[in-house]
């Protein structure tokens, strides 16, 4: 049994590995308070938004204290380009009247069918 014991280090204790060159990511700390009176800070890396609310030690719901940090670079939400928008970006709407008569035409003359398959045969 002596011969399966590990030597040198207590199992789960410690980690062979260092902090050497590494780099930890930008943070900063916000401030929560709960309804009992406990106050705290979280440490959150810049990236994150902080949340409204964080689960106090005593179980009920704190409140963040102030505003979260602003972003210097923090840019504008890119409205959702649909479907409509891009092809509008590729084609005028002269050109989209051209394609839909002569997709019409298709149509009616049979040459497209209405389940979405486009040839026949």
């Amino acid at each position: 049994m002596a011969d399966r014991a590990l030597r040198g280090m207590q199992i789960g204790a410690k980690s062979m590995e260092s902090e050497d060159g590494v780099v930890f990511a930008e943070r900063y700390t916000v401030s929560y308070v709960c309804p009992n009176g406990h106050e705290f800070e979280v440490p959150l890396a810049s990236e994150a938004t902080p949340p409204a609310t964080w689960e106090c030690r005593c179980g009920s719901s704190a409140e963040l204290i102030g505003d979260a940090p602003e972003d210097e670079e923090t840019k504008p939400a890119k409205a959702v380009r649909t479907h409509w928008d891009m092809l509008r970006e590729r084609r005028s709407l002269e050109e989209l009247e051209v394609v839909l008569n002569e997709q019409l035409t298709a149509y009616r003359e049979g040459r497209l069918q209405p389940e979405g398959h486009y040839r026949k045969g």
